[in-house]
């Protein structure tokens, strides 16, 4: 099977699973009795479905190109903005933004668009900060940035629980709600026109650098011999998957697995040339969160509908362990 057919053919059965899953969560509700399946024959009752399902597209495109974008910059199949630590940056920002707004109403204006300002800065510090601590005799070690990740992870999300010990209980409950991911079902206004904006912007920037991101596959000096800017290829990849890895946690908070299992799905059924795996881990990222919604729908142990972070770390987790398993670094 030829290469283009073979990634017409996968991007096919992407768009398939995302728009089943869609649909699937449109006819999908909980009511008094438990699960309600059906389309809803009630306009305020589809509207709350549709929101939903939005919210779904847009945070799960942006964390799945978001986690393509990390693997290509870093050459590490283990990379994502959760596991490097962006995820817990962002929401760092977030709940530092959110203090200071409660200590002095000057900084008010930093809860402006969901706070996707300090959400942005605080995952690129965090991604920029793991990238240092990951070198090991100046050069990337995957293995080294996994773990500088996760140690950075732990201690931002450390430090915003510090923080969150200095708001009041209500507004704590708040954030914690949030820290356990959530799918916005009212329309939560401007955060979510800036985060479908961003991840829109994001996508096609991540298209444009689609055959850079194939050179930049081949060896730093295999890159620079056929005219790859690499290092201003590297900033633009980490400000774009560190701000489309903002934009969703702003939206629906802190989620894991997205942005890890969605890149290696379209690679897996697309191939690996970049414009088109781009296109195939948009579609991917949406329909995994689609269908970890789908799961949070239909599940009920009792105390109603589970996080939606509860999910996605637990199929996150197994996922990780896979790729970790199957993922052999080369040493020298």
């Amino acid at each position: 099977m030829s290469v283009d057919r073979r990634a017409r053919i996968g991007l096919v059965v992407i768009a398939m699973l995302a728009l089943g899953a869609f649909a699937t969560r449109l006819c999908l509700g909980r009511g008094a009795t438990g699960v309600v399946i059906g389309w809803p024959n009630e306009a305020d009752i589809l509207m709350l479905r549709l929101t939903a399902a939005a919210s779904c597209t847009i945070a799960g495109a942006a964390l799945g190109v978001s986690g393509l974008l990390l693997q290509s910059l870093l050459r590490n199949p283990l990379a994502s903005p959760f596991i490097l630590g962006i995820s817990a940056g962002a929401g760092l920002g977030m709940t530092i933004a959110t203090w200071l707004a409660l200590v002095s109403p000057s900084f008010a204006w930093l809860l402006l668009g969901g706070a996707l300002l300090p959400a942005s800065v605080g995952g690129l510090l965090s991604l920029a900060l793991v990238v240092a601590l990951g070198r090991r005799r100046g050069v990337l070690d995957p293995l080294t940035l996994v773990l500088a990740g996760v140690i950075v992870s732990a201690l931002a999300s450390a430090v915003a629980l510090l923080v969150q010990h200095m708001l009041p209980f209500d507004v704590r409950g708040r954030i914690d709600a949030w820290m356990l991911g959530r799918i916005p079902e009212v329309a939560p206004g401007l955060v979510a026109w800036l985060a479908g904006a961003i991840t829109v912007i994001g996508v096609a920037l991540a298209v444009r650098l689609g055959r850079a991101m194939d050179a930049a596959a081949l060896s730093d000096a295999e890159a620079i011999s056929v005219g790859l800017d690499l290092p201003r290829l590297r900033i633009w990849l980490l400000v774009v998957a560190a701000t489309l890895a903002a934009a969703a946690t702003a939206l629906c908070g802190p989620l894991a697995f997205i942005g890890l299992v969605a890149p290696h799905l379209a690679r897996m059924l697309c191939g690996g040339r970049h414009r088109v795996l781009v296109v195939g881990t948009t579609l991917a990222g949406m329909a995994l969160l689609l269908a970890a919604e789908v799961v949070r729908q239909v599940v009920d142990f009792g105390a109603g509908r589970l996080p939606i972070g509860v999910v996605t770390a637990i199929l996150g987790s197994i996922a990780f362990l896979w790729l970790l398993h199957r993922y052999q670094p080369v040493r020298s």
